[in-house]
């Protein structure tokens, strides 16, 4: 089986990515599991919701896998478990290839992609090596805070900060700001976001960036002047408050 690209990731530290895969299908996790290690990954699995966040508390995973389907109780409700201490941890989530309400209601809840079944292994590792490096759990840390009015990031901790308020973002929220805030004033559209943001075609699911940027906009606006604006027909730009 071919690695998704000639780079092999690991961990900022050089240690190798550690992996939560979970659903009930057997068979599916051994192949998972196979493909993930053969990436140098460490691989954890869990076949219930009760086991996935057993497993998250004791392995602190780098992103996750998670079927949306599963015996006890569904992935939503297993990735809001493990979020409670977890709470940036990427998801990305498994589901039946006619369920769209599962990938909207994943993607609502602040998952931060998906795949459908029946997939390549090849799609699902090329997705998870991209999340990974959005979430930054692949790079040594740069050291570089990005600033625009009274709203700050640090590239290296992965704090954000708006007038001295903390902001929890997830990895994906994360790398959408960190992409605003590296072009302040300037307008995107919603294909340029998409492309470096979630790093390939999102097979027409472009009205994922405005579910993200409103999820931005309740975490970095609400209650403050506005920095997110919507340019219609254009894009989105981020500005300093007046």
């Amino acid at each position: 089986m071919p690695a998704a690209d000639s780079t092999r990731l690991t961990r900022a530290d050089g240690s190798p990515i550690r992996v939560l895969a979970v659903d009930d299908e057997p068979s599916l996790t051994e192949l998972l599991s196979m493909a993930m290690r053969y990436e140098g990954w460490e691989v954890t699995t869990a076949d219930t919701g009760i086991h996935a966040v057993r497993a998250a508390k004791e392995v602190h995973p780098d992103v996750i896998v998670l079927d949306m389907m599963l015996p006890d109780f569904d992935g939503l409700e297993v990735m809001r478990r493990i979020r409670m201490d977890q709470t940036t941890v990427p998801v990305i989530f498994l589901t039946a290839k006619d369920a769209v309400g599962d990938r909207i209601a994943g993607l609502t809840a602040g998952g931060d992609d998906y795949v459908t079944k029946p997939f390549s292994l090849e799609e699902l590792i090329a997705r998870l090596r991209a999340l990974l490096r959005r979430a930054g759990a692949t790079e040594p840390r740069s050291d570089s805070t990005l600033t625009v009015g009274d709203l700050t990031l640090d590239e290296d901790s992965h704090e954000v900060t708006r007038g001295g308020d903390d902001i929890q973002l997830t990895a994906t929220e994360f790398e959408l700001l960190r992409y605003l805030m590296r072009n302040p004033k300037r307008v995107l559209s919603k294909a340029q976001i998409l492309d470096r943001v979630w790093n390939y075609d999102f097979g027409g699911q472009a009205n994922v960036v405005e579910l993200y940027i409103s999820y931005l906009r309740k975490k970095i606006d609400k209650g403050r002047s506005p920095m997110i604006h919507t340019m219609r027909g254009a894009g989105y730009v981020l500005r300093p408050a007046r």
